[in-house]
């Protein structure tokens, strides 16, 4: 079913349009919230969130557009995980395991791709502390300067600071990694 089938259903409140909604975009909306709740939450806790995602869907189907659909449930599935996260007291996790990124299925390449992603988590990781969080609230989680600023009480401009320095910082390490 096209998107815009699947927003005409919701805004009729069809439930058939939902149901097309979920299963289109179930595994992506669950991925998003997984990543961001998986060590810290239980799979039913993870779940409920994704289903809020599309409850909050379904309550809004009347401002979604064809096309910007995946976007809005992707932004909200970080939302709706983050404040999950701060109900329950609990902070986004700094895990080593954060930039294992999943590469294509190629057994070539695979060897090649854990020592990049090795380098790289080896790089962000040999960050000082207030700043490994930083570039890893703002990049890996998706945090806002301002949001990143607000978890951590810093101004917008230290957090700038922080991540341009960062940036430097790890293009110094993987240039010189890449060298050796």
């Amino acid at each position: 079913m096209r998107e815009e089938t699947i927003l005409q259903k919701m805004c009729a409140r069809d439930p058939a349009g939902l149901e097309a909604l979920m299963d289109r975009y179930l595994p992506y909306v669950s991925a998003i919230v997984w990543n961001i709740l998986r060590d810290c939450m239980s799979p039913e806790d993870c779940e409920e969130t994704a289903s809020d995602v599309f409850l909050a869907a379904w309550g809004q189907a009347d401002d979604l557009r064809p096309g910007q659909v995946k976007a809005w449930l992707g932004a909200v599935a970080r939302h709706k995980a983050k404040n999950k996260l701060r109900g329950r007291g609990q902070d986004l996790p700094l895990v080593d395991d954060l930039l294992d990124l999943p590469g294509p299925d190629d057994p070539a390449g695979a060897v090649e791709r854990a020592e990049e992603q090795a380098q790289v988590r080896r790089a962000v990781f040999s960050l000082p502390p207030p700043d490994k969080e930083i570039f890893l609230r703002h990049y890996y989680y998706a945090q806002t300067v301002r949001e990143v600023a607000a978890a951590m009480g810093l101004n917008e401009s230290t957090v700038k600071t922080r991540l341009r320095r960062g940036r430097d910082k790890l293009k110094q390490l993987l240039t010189k990694e890449e060298l050796a």
